[in-house]
């Protein structure tokens, strides 16, 4: 039967793309018509158009949780996009999806979040209350449509359509059938592209879109831990808590009874990234045999996400996240720094609001005369693709003060 999937198509090895999968041969094609390359699929296309972007290199000077001056080897935007697009890759090969969808989905989800990490977009949000306020996923959807201008005769990047359907609606679905938001309201950025070019907001992405989903949440859940270790706010000890690492460490301890800590954690890790990995592909396997999908469209229409953690294994990856909110994300120290850099984002926004004169030529023309909602939206692109230390730059210019952020 087309579409069946039993357990034992599911692997790492090579196997011809499943039905389920999204066809890059039937692309609904850009929002701009273009001739296609004759030696790279759409999807290939994407990927390496996002990797050339302006937005892709400035990942490498963007927070994930630790700023990068407190340490060399600490994630970045960057470091954490490539561990997910690997992570990404090998579920999307194991489950028989497009490869290089999945892997394009995974290199462009975090375009969109501002200097600072999750502190400069909640102070970015605060800022932009009156005017829609701000968020990330929707600020990726403006960079790849009109912030980066890199070719003559369009803004943005013209990405294939299954690429932007994937980057909007990689966790799932934005509108009931009914157009209501199913997690509020949807930034009208979303809505005001969706009527150019419909990404079906009410149905799910494809199987690579889910891929990349649940590869952002094994990646972050893993390497926090170990930034965590490595700034010294967690201690193997401590991990002994949470059940999935507990039960890891378990193995270590049993098998390496004199390894030192340090090798410990890494033992531990890769073992996290693994377990989370193949059961991700076992649970995704069960479900695609038990639904059958016959093309990609019954993933879109299935009415539920296909590629997740099965029930035990997202229970104990829910009480990990709880664990690393109470010792990393609201440890002391880090909030201190969060304290500052909230400040200085909404410091650097006033000030740019106020005067767009103090924004360098190319995004302060024409503001003055603008109305506020198109200024603030306007400083509020400007303020979204700075890094951390640009950020910090123009704060100590404006200011004759140097935050301090560690």
């Amino acid at each position: 039967m087309a579409g069946e999937v039993s357990l034992g198509d599911i692997g790492f090895g090579y196997r011809p793309r499943a039905p389920y999968a999204t066809d890059p041969a039937k692309s609904r094609g850009r929002l701009f018509s273009e001739v296609e390359s004759p030696t790279r699929t759409p999807f290939q296309r994407d990927r390496d158009r996002i990797i050339h972007s302006t937005a892709f290199r400035r990942l490498k000077h963007k927070t994930q949780v630790f700023l990068a001056d407190e340490g060399d080897h600490f994630r970045t935007r960057l470091t954490h996009t490539i561990e997910v697009a690997q992570i990404a890759r090998a579920l999307a090969r194991a489950l028989r999806a497009d490869e290089d969808l999945a892997e394009a989905l995974a290199l462009v989800h975090d375009f969109g979040h501002t200097p600072f990490g999750h502190t400069g977009e909640d102070a970015l949000n605060a800022k932009m209350a009156g005017w829609g306020g701000f968020d990330h996923n929707a600020q990726s959807l403006r960079i790849v449509t009109r912030l980066e201008r890199r070719y003559a005769e369009f803004d943005g990047l013209n990405l294939s359509w299954e690429t932007l359907e994937g980057l909007v609606k990689h966790n799932g679905p934005l509108l009931d059938a009914e157009g209501r938001g199913l997690h509020g309201p949807v930034p009208q950025s979303i809505l005001d592209y969706n009527e150019l070019h419909d990404l079906e907001l009410h149905r799910h992405a494809g199987i690579e879109a889910q891929c990349a989903a649940v590869a952002d949440d094994i990646a972050y859940n893993t390497h926090d831990i170990d930034d965590g270790l490595r700034a010294g706010l967690l201690s193997l000890d401590m991990l002994d808590e949470p059940r999935l690492p507990r039960m890891l460490l378990g193995e270590v301890r049993s098998r390496y009874p004199a390894l030192d800590p340090v090798r410990s954690g890494h033992e531990l890790l890769r073992r996290q990234i693994t377990l989370m990995v193949e059961d991700v592909i076992a649970h995704a396997g069960r479900t695609l045999a038990e639904l059958r999908p016959s093309d990609v469209e019954a993933v879109r229409g299935a009415g539920r996400t296909i590629v997740t953690f099965s029930p035990e294994m997202a229970e104990m990856e829910k009480e990990l996240k709880k664990f690393l909110f109470r010792t990393i994300y609201r440890h002391d120290e880090v909030m201190r720094v969060r304290a500052e850099a909230d400040g200085v984002v909404r410091a650097l926004f006033d000030a740019y609001y106020a005067d767009p004169r103090a924004m360098p030529e190319g995004w302060r023309e024409g503001l003055e005369r603008a109305q506020p909602r198109v200024r603030a939206r306007h400083v509020s692109d400007f303020l979204a693709g700075m890094t951390d230390n640009y950020a910090i730059k123009e704060y100590a210019r404006l200011f004759d003060r140097t935050p301090v952020l560690r």
